[in-house]
């Protein structure tokens, strides 16, 4: 299981990442542009996930993700349960979702140090 003090540690570690409250959620985001929220209960999170391909995600492993409420399906969302997530697959998807709202630039470089 992840932790939301596991997500907190990541998301910090990435450049030009902020934290905010929002309505009771924790969210991390680049330039106002949000790629991770948690629940108010701290047991989903959601995150960047492009919506070509969000559909597949969610039918390929829907015990671990789900759609994002109607109102966010507009957007590159998706969410998922804490419980069932492994810190490597954590790690995954939020340097992913990251990736989507940081300049190209940054995000290479970034993962260019991580090997």
């Amino acid at each position: 299981m992840v932790t939301v003090r596991a997500i907190r540690e990541l998301a910090r570690s990435l450049p030009r990442t902020e934290e905010a409250l929002v309505r009771d959620r924790v969210k991390f985001r680049v330039r106002g542009l949000v790629y991770v929220a948690l629940s108010p209960d701290e047991t989903q999170m959601g995150f960047g996930y492009p919506k070509a391909e969000r559909a597949a995600l969610v039918a390929a492993e829907p015990a671990v993700f789900f759609l994002p409420i109607p109102s966010d399906e507009r957007f590159n969302w998706v969410r998922c349960h804490l419980a069932a997530l492994d810190p490597a697959r954590m790690r995954e998807l939020v340097v992913d979702a990251w990736c989507m709202v940081v300049p190209k630039g940054v995000a290479a470089a970034y993962l260019a140090r991580q090997g």
